[in-house]
């Protein structure tokens, strides 16, 4: 697992109540929620699509992708924009917390009890007091699937 080489730095989110991480590389900005148009036909995940400086970008709910009930995004809710397959997308959270700068031994395997069905989750986050899983935004969104929500 060579996801995290030293000081690598993560971006914690809120989604559901847990926390997960994803690199700052892939991230372009974070926003606001703004209200996304639906796409008919798309998959439960995918909000719709909203304008961003004249591009169509397509929004995960990342709530909907990890399994967990679909809730109306509040105040604090975020739109992480990242770039994935070479191409935009945004992914619909709870909150952003913070930028952590993590070592490769800060980062634990995924128990092997806790992979079913789609694998997410690329290891563990585990620090003083709380744990994050770090996402694998490669396998959050299928490259077919941002095709067919652009």
């Amino acid at each position: 697992m060579d996801i995290v080489s030293a000081g690598r730095e993560l971006i914690r989110i809120g989604v559901g109540g847990q926390d997960y991480c994803v690199s700052v590389a892939a991230v372009r900005e974070i926003r606001g929620w703004t209200p996304a148009t639906p796409i008919p036909g798309a998959p439960d995940y995918i909000k719709g699509v909203i304008n961003l400086r004249g591009l169509v970008l397509p929004i995960v709910d990342l709530r909907v992708r990890l399994g967990l009930p679909a809730d109306e995004p509040g105040a604090r809710s975020a739109v992480v924009v990242c770039e994935i397959h070479g191409r935009a997308l945004g992914l619909l959270v709870d909150a952003v917390s913070d930028i952590l700068t993590v070592t490769a031994e800060q980062l634990q395997p995924t128990p092997d009890i806790a992979r079913a069905g789609e694998d997410l989750i690329d290891g563990v986050l585990a620090m003083d007091g709380w744990m994050a899983g770090l996402l694998s935004l490669e396998r959050v969104v299928p490259d077919v699937e941002i095709a067919r929500a652009a």
